[in-house]
C-alpha cells in the first residue's frame, strides 16, 4: 500500500509538471491581421536611435495591415529612455506583436519584451536583471531610480497580464518572490524557468517556428531592416560617441581661443558640433531652443573673454548655458515638458565624462606640447639659445679687454668711463676709490666687471 501510494504521488507530480509545461495556444486576442508578418530585429544597445527605427518598422506593420510583428531580440540593455520609448509605442501598436528572445533579453530589453503580446524564447535564452546602474561601472542607482524601473517593470506586465511580481523582482535584488527567487538576488529567468512560471508562452527554435506556431506560415514575411541614414544617426547617437563629440566642440572652442584669427581648432569645434547637433535633432531629441541656448553660452563666454575685463557674470552664465543646452540636448523632451529626473542621469554622465576627457586633454596637452619637437614649427617659436646669438638683455661683449678711468667709487658697483661712453660696472667685491685705471674683464649680459690695473 505504502508503494502504491509513493507511486500514485510521483504520477500525480509528473501530471502537474506535464501540465505546466503544456504551451498554450499561440494566438491574439484580437486575431491576426491580414498582410505580412515582420520581423524586426532589435540588436545591440538600446538607444534613441533604435527606438526611432522600431517606431517606423511599427508604422510601416500597420500601414500594410501586418499579421502580426515579431522583435528579434538580442541585447544586454541600454538607455532607460529608449527603452520606454520602445515600450510605450509596443504597448499602443495595433498590430499584434511578438517579442522573440534569442539569446538574451537582459536590462532594458526585458522592458521592450514584457510590453509584446506574446514572449517565446529560444533554447538556452535567458531574460531579467533589469537593475538600473549608473555609467559604464556597473554601480546600481539610487532607489528612486529603481523604484522607477519597478513602476515600468509591473505596470508592462500587469498591461500584458504577466505577474507583476516577478517583473518587479527582476529590478530589485530585495524583492523576495516565494519559490521563484531568493532576497538579495536580482531574478534572471533561463527558457524553461520563463515558460514554467509563464512569462515566456512558449520555447521555440527560430523565427519560422514562431510564425508556423501563429497560424501564419501561408503569409508573406518582411525581413525588415534600418537605413542607411538611421545606421548612421544610430551611430551618431550612441553615448560615447555623443561624448567624443562634445570633447570636439569644447576642446577645439578651447584651443582656438588660445591662438589667434580662425584655424584649424576653430574647425574641428565647427565639425564637432554639427555632428553633434545633427542627429539628435533627427532623432527628435534637440529642439531649435537647445541649440540657440548653447550658441548664445558660446557668444556670452566670447564676449567675456574679449569684450569685458576680469571673468564674471556673462562667462559663468555662458558656462551655465552651454552645459544646459548639451543636457538637455540629450533628453528626449517637448518644449519646456522635462520626462523625470532619471531621465537626465546618462545625459549629465554623457556631459561629464566629455569635460573630465576635456580636462585631462589640456592637462596633456600643456605637458606634452612644448617639449614636442613639432610644437615650434607649429606655433612658431624656435629656441632662443646664446649659441644663436640670442641672450636675455643686451651685452656688451666688444668692452671685453678695455680699460678706462673710474668715474665714481667702486663699493663694489659704480661707473667708469670707456672712450666717450659712461658705463656701469662692479668689481669681484674689492673697493676702487675714484680716478683709478681699471681694466674689463668679464661680461655677462649686462654685467660688466672690472679689475684694478696694477
Amino acid at each position: 500500500m505504502a508503494f502504491h501510494g509513493m507511486l500514485a504521488v510521483l504520477l500525480c507530480a509528473q501530471a502537474v509538471h506535464a501540465q505546466l509545461r503544456t504551451p498554450k495556444p499561440l494566438t491574439f486576442e484580437g486575431g491576426l491581421g491580414a498582410g505580412p508578418v515582420y520581423v524586426v530585429p532589435v540588436e545591440g544597445m538600446i538607444d534613441n536611435g533604435l527606438a526611432a527605427y522600431i517606431d517606423r518598422a511599427l508604422n510601416d506593420a500597420a500601414s500594410e495591415e501586418a499579421s502580426f510583428v515579431v522583435f528579434h531580440i538580442d541585447t544586454f540593455g541600454g538607455l532607460v529612455d529608449a527603452a520606454d520609448k520602445i515600450r510605450k509605442n509596443i504597448l499602443d501598436a495595433a498590430t499584434p506583436t511578438v517579442a522573440f528572445i534569442d539569446k538574451n533579453a537582459a536590462s532594458a530589453g526585458a522592458l521592450i519584451s514584457y510590453a509584446a503580446d506574446r514572449i517565446i524564447m529560444v533554447p538556452g535564452a535567458s531574460i531579467g536583471a533589469a537593475t538600473v546602474v549608473e555609467g559604464t561601472g556597473g554601480e546600481a542607482a539610487p532607489d528612486k531610480y529603481q523604484s522607477y524601473m519597478r513602476g515600468l517593470m509591473r505596470a508592462t506586465a500587469e498591461a500584458n497580464g504577466r505577474d507583476p511580481q516577478i517583473a518587479e523582482s527582476m529590478v530589485d535584488p530585495d524583492l523576495e518572490v516565494a519559490g521563484i527567487t531568493e532576497k538579495g538576488k536580482v531574478l534572471t529567468l533561463s527558457s524553461q524557468e520563463a515558460f514554467r512560471l509563464g512569462v515566456a508562452d512558449d520555447i521555440l527554435e527560430d523565427p519560422d517556428a514562431v510564425i508556423s506556431a501563429f497560424g501564419a506560415a501561408s503569409a508573406a514575411v518582411v525581413e525588415h531592416r534600418e537605413t542607411g541614414a538611421e545606421r548612421v544617426l544610430r551611430f551618431l547617437g550612441s553615448p560615447v560617441l555623443q561624448s567624443l563629440l562634445m570633447l570636439m566642440m569644447l576642446g577645439g572652442l578651447y584651443f582656438e581661443l588660445q591662438t589667434p584669427g580662425v584655424g584649424f581648432a576653430g574647425l574641428i569645434a565647427l565639425i564637432g558640433a554639427m555632428l553633434f547637433f545633427a542627429p539628435l535633432y533627427l532623432l527628435g531629441l534637440v529642439q531649435i531652443w537647445e541649440i540657440v541656448l548653447f550658441v548664445i553660452g558660446v557668444v556670452l563666454i566670447l564676449v567675456e573673454l574679449f569684450v569685458l575685463p576680469g571673468f564674471g557674470l556673462a562667462g559663468i552664465t555662458g558656462i551655465m548655458l552651454v552645459l544646459l543646452g548639451l543636457v538637455a540636448s540629450l533628453v528626449g523632451n517637448v518644449g519646456l515638458s522635462f520626462p523625470p529626473l532619471m531621465r537626465f542621469t546618462p545625459a549629465i554622465v554623457t556631459v561629464a565624462s566629455a569635460l573630465a576627457m576635456l580636462v585631462l586633454l589640456m592637462i596633456t596637452m600643456g605637458r606634452m606640447l612644448p617639449r614636442s619637437s613639432r610644437f615650434g614649427a607649429l606655433v612658431l617659436t624656435p629656441a632662443l639659445s646664446s649659441a644663436s646669438g640670442y641672450t636675455s638683455a643686451e651685452t656688451h661683449s666688444e668692452y671685453l679687454g678695455r680699460t678706462g678711468m673710474t668715474l665714481t667709487p667702486l663699493r663694489p658697483s659704480g661707473a667708469m668711463a670707456l672712450g666717450e661712453k659712461r658705463v656701469d660696472v662692479i668689481t669681484a667685491g674689492e673697493f676702487i676709490e675714484k680716478g683709478v685705471e681699471v681694466k674689463v674683464v668679464d661680461v655677462r649680459g649686462n654685467r660688466v666687471e672690472v679689475r684694478a690695473v696694477v
